[in-house]
């Protein structure tokens, strides 16, 4: 399965940023959609990722004033990201290896989606149980 399907099947709307967009707005957006990351994009590029990682190790080395920043100030930058075309397993090797548990989907220099681990775990179990429920069928017949 590619990342491109899963974007169809969850579907493909990305909630984002841009870099004059305070970190509190950030803030409460994560937590009225109750998401863990938000992409910063400039016009249609993708600048940035600022996650709630991001956030409270903020806080915890600068105080509640950095509500007030704009989120360039904490955002990774340039973000990793993947394309639309790449495997699961490819998503899950990068994120496992860059630490990550967001990933944004890029085409063509474009967002076109954004990626959860758990999006990715989620995805690779159903796969896995419809494999193992195809396989007992077979064994049945």
């Amino acid at each position: 399965m590619t990342i491109a399907a899963l974007l169809r099947a969850k579907g493909g709307a990305v909630v984002h940023a841009t870099p004059e967009t305070s970190v509190r707005a950030v803030s409460l957006l994560l937590s009225q959609r109750r998401i863990g990351a938000v992409p910063v994009c400039d016009g249609d590029a993708i600048a940035g990722i600022l996650s709630e990682r991001d956030i409270v190790r903020a806080l915890g080395d600068h105080g509640a004033e950095i509500l007030d920043w704009p989120v360039t100030r904490l955002m990774t930058t340039p973000p990793i990201t993947i394309g639309s075309q790449a495997s699961l397993l490819a998503g899950l090797s990068l994120m496992t290896r860059r630490r990550i548990r967001h990933l944004p989907v890029v085409d063509g220099g474009k967002l076109v989606g954004i990626v959860s681990i758990g999006d990715l775990v989620k995805a690779r179990i159903d796969a896995i149980e419809n494999e193992a429920e195809a396989m007992r069928a077979y064994i049945a017949s």
